[in-house]
């Protein structure tokens, strides 16, 4: 039995575009249309789930997805960073931020780690692997980030140096514990979600 899960990065919204932690804001209207300009495009799924913020939301919306929201699948929780640019950070608490960006177990901001998350991420995922069919799943970039991850049995560090555009699709196919990668392919045209 193989289970296809269809990883969609939500439409941009100001928060990921400023690189805001924890933004749970919805996306921009120029991603919404775009989103709602692809709907169709994803192969039809048996089910569908989407991470719990309201661009995820939003974004499963526009594409027509009746997603269930899964708050396993939620971003990285970064505590008392939450509301603040990568920016502010940087300036205010420079050591923590490189403390944060090197060690995938280091937490300065009283959050998960990056461990933490592949850990919820990667036993979801381990979940899903029970399924048959297609799944789509609206989820924030660190998430589908940590899937891919958990999923191909990366090193942690390599969590950072990928990247998930808006509007892009990550599919894992498996069965029995392994997994396969489809690179992210847009779902609509690259100036509507850059």
């Amino acid at each position: 039995m193989t289970v296809r899960v269809m990883f969609v990065a939500p439409a941009i919204g100001d928060g990921l575009r400023a690189a805001r932690f924890g933004d749970d804001g919805p996306p921009e209207e120029a991603a919404s249309a775009a989103a709602r300009a692809a709907a169709g495009a994803l192969p039809t799924p048996a089910r569908s789930l989407a991470s719990p913020s309201v661009r995820c939301h939003r974004t499963a919306e526009a594409l027509g997805l009746p997603a269930e929201p899964d708050r396993r699948l939620a971003e990285l929780d970064v505590g008392s960073w939450r509301g603040r640019t990568l920016d502010e950070v940087a300036a205010a608490e420079p050591a923590a931020v490189a403390a944060w960006l090197a060690d995938p177990a280091a937490a300065p901001h009283g959050g998960e780690s990056v461990l933490d998350l592949l850990a919820r991420v990667g036993a979801r995922l381990d979940e899903l692997a029970g399924e048959a069919g297609r799944l789509a799943v609206v989820a924030e970039p660190a998430v589908v980030r940590a899937a891919v991850v958990h999923a191909l049995g990366l090193p942690p560090a390599v969590f950072w140096r990928l990247d998930v555009r808006p509007l892009s699709v990550t599919e894992l196919s498996g069965r029995a514990g392994r997994w396969n990668l489809r690179c992210g392919w847009d779902l609509a045209p690259a100036a509507a979600g850059s």
